[in-house]
């Protein structure tokens, strides 16, 4: 069985800041192409897909030509800015690039945009027809309140697959599962929607959790998406917040999945990145 990680990172903060990870946190430093080889090496991982970071237009064709050098990396899920009238241009530009083939998804941190309904903004909207016309997906890194325009979006754009990370970040530390449970449901019941059983560790109580206290959470995408719709990120290097290596992040994935599916863990990846 081929087992692709869906979900990693990677940054070297000597090339651009991540400023988003505040000073003394442990995963503040740079995290390489060769330590990824490492931690996947060690965890039996085959391929994986490197998502982007920070909004910043460089990163994406850095990222293009690092996953160009090492066949590790299957598929990049870049950042472009949806809204500038070009965007359509935008991607051809960067699916001409050094790895440009590589490109497979389009991400943007709607998690921090202040208008839960960001993703039905006619100039995003816009740019998400364009995303679905090059062949991409897009990735929804949102939180659980902003869900809701998440299965909007999925209803009004039908040609578009959208892969929800980390589950839309349920409120596992609160163990209340709704209204998080109910609008993950709503999502799923649009055939364009994939999940990544991704991001969990990050999303527990900081002070201790169990896999008992994941699993609830783990049990509705299993139920609402099916193996076919779902796929294993590690989330790595930012599962290390949690105090979970990259190896005990997949065995913790096995453990709430019941068993080593590999459409979960390999084959939904494959079909819906064309890896």
């Amino acid at each position: 069985m081929t087992v692709v990680d869906a979900h990693h990172h990677l940054w070297d903060l000597s090339v651009r800041d991540q400023d988003w990870i505040p000073e003394g946190s442990p995963i503040r430093r740079d995290f390489t192409v060769d330590d990824l080889t490492a931690e996947v090496t060690a965890a039996g991982v085959d391929r994986t897909v490197l998502v982007q970071t920070v909004t910043v237009a460089e990163e994406t064709p850095e990222f293009l030509a690092l996953a160009d050098g090492h066949d590790l990396i299957a598929g990049v899920v870049g950042w472009t800015d949806l809204t500038r009238p070009d965007v359509a241009d935008e991607l051809a530009r960067l699916r001409e690039l050094p790895g440009g083939h590589l490109l497979k998804g389009i991400r943007h941190q709607v998690q921090g945009e202040p208008d839960p309904q960001w993703l039905l903004r006619p100039d995003v909207r816009r740019g998400l027809t364009a995303v679905a016309d090059a062949g991409l997906v897009y990735d929804l890194v949102v939180l659980a309140r902003q869900l809701p325009a998440c299965v909007e979006a999925a209803g009004a754009l039908p040609g578009l697959t959208f892969v929800l990370d980390h589950l839309g970040k349920p409120p596992i530390a609160s163990g209340r599962p709704e209204p998080w449970a109910r609008a993950v449901r709503a999502l799923a019941a649009h055939p364009n929607t994939v999940c990544k059983l991704s991001g969990l560790v990050t999303e527990a109580d900081p002070a201790g959790w169990t896999v008992e206290d994941l699993r609830p959470y783990a049990d509705v995408v299993l139920d609402a998406f099916g193996p076919d719709r779902l796929m294993y990120g590690s989330d790595w290097p930012v599962c290390r917040l949690a105090g979970t290596t990259y190896g005990e992040t997949l065995d913790i994935a096995r453990e709430v999945a019941g068993e080593e599916d590999p459409r979960i863990f390999g084959g939904t990846a494959v079909r819906v990145y064309g890896l």
